[in-house]
């Protein structure tokens, strides 16, 4: 009962296939399936709810420049110029050089494109040519006459096979539309990997500046606290104040020392990390530093429409690409349930000497053709298109959070650079306000006016302000980086993008 039933389903759902079939037949072939569309861009004006300011805000420092934002303008492909660094241009083009998974992603695109081109021989007919050598003995039993002498004789034997698969119904074209898809996708994740790469090259240089900025700031304030214990020193011996205060001065001190050791392992790693990114190993490590002072802050911003993000960012045209594949795939598994057609031929010649190969008489022909059509597999065929179909539906739902994510990415850059401008007027003011409070304490402490607790209060907060000055200086720098990342980074004015992308989008029509 339960097969009775499924085969009636498995009928009813190929009545339609088959009323299809006939039409095809009619048309010389025809491809099932879905055809694939390009999902629109979303119908959004911009990226944050609610208007970006002209301009940010600026501060009297280096790195505080105020920047604005060119809606519409492209992005240059080598964005990381703008930083007008020649030390930071030849790291990253070290990079696109030598980075071992840069090369990986190329290769993987030239895979999947010959992948490509390899399915495209379904188009033509298969031409294969044979020949073979043998000796063979009969005897009379074979052809029922016990005592007959048997015989010894060689044979060859050359032929030519032609063979050709009448692709009626689409489903070999849906699978080199699948495979280009496949190297579409490839083709922009090589964008992607080329994008995160220099961006994290970027943004590595940056970290090594922010932290040599911070060990410079360190030391400042570690000569300025041994000036200040000698001091202190000086009155403890002439009895001016107690051993304490000395105590005091030299665990701050200490405690200030204390902090260049973490600071230096971290510059030591960034400095592996741009290394290993720049393809070298540890001890083939540039002796060239990364200083903030080195670094001119962008103050032109391109800023991308909402409706081109879509188009420019690689990790959603790769998405796009993926979805492409998955729409191929459900013609692949609909041209499963019509007729599969296919015509050989074979023409050669049977010879006992290889001399008399292709003499009147030994020729040898066959022709024939061959319709498969299915009818019962269990209910596989229709579960496979189900698949499909559901694999589909997840790649759109990749699609949709991918745009969602880099839209996300956007307005978070967009937040942070308007932010982080802000916190760095702020923090410069800080510095100020803390510098002069120590000055004045330390006056004050010379005069006997306040105790020596004061001073270090004094010292702690203008230590913490030079240190947080240098970081947020770096924000800004990072979030320059982060914003042309987030955009795309100008990958399709690259010049090998128009060849690799075209041959990527490989035509799948024979």
């Amino acid at each position: 009962m339960k097969v009775t039933r499924q085969l009636r389903q498995m009928m009813g759902m190929q009545q339609k296939p088959l009323l299809m079939a006939g039409i095809c037949l009619l048309f010389a072939g025809c491809t099932v399936g879905p055809d694939f569309r390009r999902p629109d861009a979303p119908a959004v004006s911009g990226y944050t709810r609610e208007k970006l300011a002209e301009h940010t805000a600026a501060a009297d420092v280096a790195g505080g420049q105020a920047q604005s934002f060119l809606s519409g303008a492209d992005i240059p492909s080598q964005w990381w110029t703008l930083f007008h660094s020649q030390q930071l241009n030849q790291m990253v083009e070290d990079a696109l050089n030598n980075n071992p998974d840069l090369a990986a992603a190329k290769a993987a695109l030239v895979q999947a494109q010959e992948n490509t081109y390899a399915a495209q021989g379904v188009y033509y007919p298969s031409l294969d040519a044979n020949a073979s050598a043998s000796r063979k003995k009969t005897t009379g039993s074979q052809y029922g006459n016990p005592g007959g002498r048997g015989t010894q004789f060689n044979l060859f034997n050359a032929s030519v096979d032609v063979a050709y698969v009448f692709d009626l119904f689409g489903g070999e074209r849906r699978n080199v539309e699948a495979l280009a898809a496949v190297a579409e996708s490839e083709g922009y994740q090589l964008e992607a990997a080329r994008l995160t790469l220099t961006s994290n090259v970027v943004t590595a240089a940056i970290e090594e500046a922010s932290l040599r900025g911070q060990i410079a700031a360190t030391e400042e304030i570690i000569e300025s606290e041994q000036q200040q214990l000698e001091m202190l020193q000086k009155q403890f011996e002439l009895g001016g104040i107690s051993k304490s205060d000395v105590l005091a001065g030299k665990t701050r001190l200490a405690q200030t020392r204390a902090t260049l050791p973490a600071l230096h392992k971290k510059l030591a790693l960034i400095r592996n990390q741009l290394t290993a990114l720049a393809g070298r190993f540890p001890e083939q490590e540039s002796g060239s530093a990364f200083t903030l002072s080195a670094l001119q802050l962008p103050q032109q911003l391109p800023l991308s429409l909402p409706s081109e993000l879509v188009r420019q960012r690689p990790d959603i045209r790769a998405a796009e690409a993926q979805l492409h594949t998955a729409s191929a795939q459900v013609g692949v598994a609909t041209a499963k349930f019509f007729p599969q057609i296919s015509i050989s031929g074979s023409f050669g010649s049977v010879a006992t000497t290889t001399a008399n190969l292709f003499s009147p008489g030994t020729g040898v022909w066959s022709i024939g053709t061959n319709l498969l059509q299915p009818i019962l597999h269990g209910g596989s065929s229709i579960h496979n298109r189900r698949a499909a179909v559901a694999a589909y539906n997840k790649a759109a739902a990749q699609y949709q959070s991918t745009v969602l994510a880099a839209f996300q990415n956007v307005a978070d850059v967009l937040r942070s650079l308007q932010s982080d401008a802000e916190g760095l007027q702020a923090q410069t003011h800080a510095v100020q306000a803390a510098s002069e409070q120590l000055d004045m304490a330390r006056a004050q402490f010379s005069a006997g006016a306040i105790n020596n607790l004061l001073l270090l209060d004094a010292q702690r907060s203008y230590e913490q302000a030079r240190i947080s000055l240098v970081q947020a200086q770096a924000s800004r720098y990072a979030d320059t980086a982060a914003l042309f990342q987030a955009l795309g980074g100008g990958w399709w004015h690259h010049a090998d993008t128009t060849a690799m992308t075209s041959a990527a989008q490989t035509d799948v029509k024979p």
